[in-house]
């Protein structure tokens, strides 16, 4: 059996990484040369430095970009733009998986798109994380709404004066779709975000839309 064929029948997920297959090839005597090889040839392909998914033949289904991106920097969980645009909440398509993370702010270019992490506190990163599914995948992603806070939150263009000041950045500048976004306003998980963040740009912004939306 070939090395990517016992790879292959060890490995279920399309994303894996280099300890997994470490643990495949631990009967060759120079594993490292085996996973060099099949880099060259395409039968694996490197995410970044530890991060593989398999190459187009041995693939069983699509690869997760929503999971890479987990994977890719962690801990971390999807948020900002991307899920703002996923949601539908913003009309832009969003191509760079944009994430937070508790660790320092970083960016990656891949072979299978571009991803940013922007750092939060442990406590403002660990609110309102969701599982969701691509595939056979499992992967963290943020809430819209926590997604929306964190997009203002690091946003440093945005320096609002008052909670009246959201109207304009939240319907003009940022083009929310405010019928989709009534559809995520739930009063007690924004007083709960407001607690979280404990910052002023966050309480007007719940400030806003509990007054904009009459939240219940």
């Amino acid at each position: 059996m070939r090395a990517i064929q016992k790879i292959r029948q060890n490995i279920t997920q399309e994303e894996f990484n280099y300890t997994q297959v470490m643990e495949v090839l631990k009967d060759y005597k120079k594993p490292r040369d085996v996973i060099n090889t099949l880099l060259k040839s395409e039968d694996i392909i490197r995410v970044k430095k530890g991060l593989y998914v398999f190459g187009d033949i041995w693939r069983r289904v699509p690869y997760s970009r929503e999971l890479l991106a987990n994977l890719i920097y962690g801990p971390s969980v999807i948020s900002a733009d991307f899920v703002l645009s996923n949601s539908g909440l913003i009309p832009e398509k969003v191509t760079t998986i944009t994430s937070v993370t508790t660790g320092r702010s970083r960016k990656f270019e891949t072979p299978f798109g571009n991803y940013t992490y922007k750092q939060l506190s442990s406590n403002r990163f660990g609110f309102g994380v969701e599982i969701h599914e691509s595939g056979n995948s499992r992967y963290f992603s943020a809430n819209p709404l926590k997604a929306l806070a964190d997009k203002i939150w690091l946003d440093k263009r945005f320096l609002p004066t008052s909670p009246k000041s959201y109207k304009i950045y939240l319907f003009d500048d940022l083009r929310i779709d405010a019928d989709i976004l009534k559809d995520y306003i739930e009063r007690d998980f924004i007083e709960q975000l407001a607690g979280v963040y404990s910052a002023r740009k966050i309480n007007w912004l719940t400030e806003f839309l509990i007054k904009e939306f009459s939240a219940k």
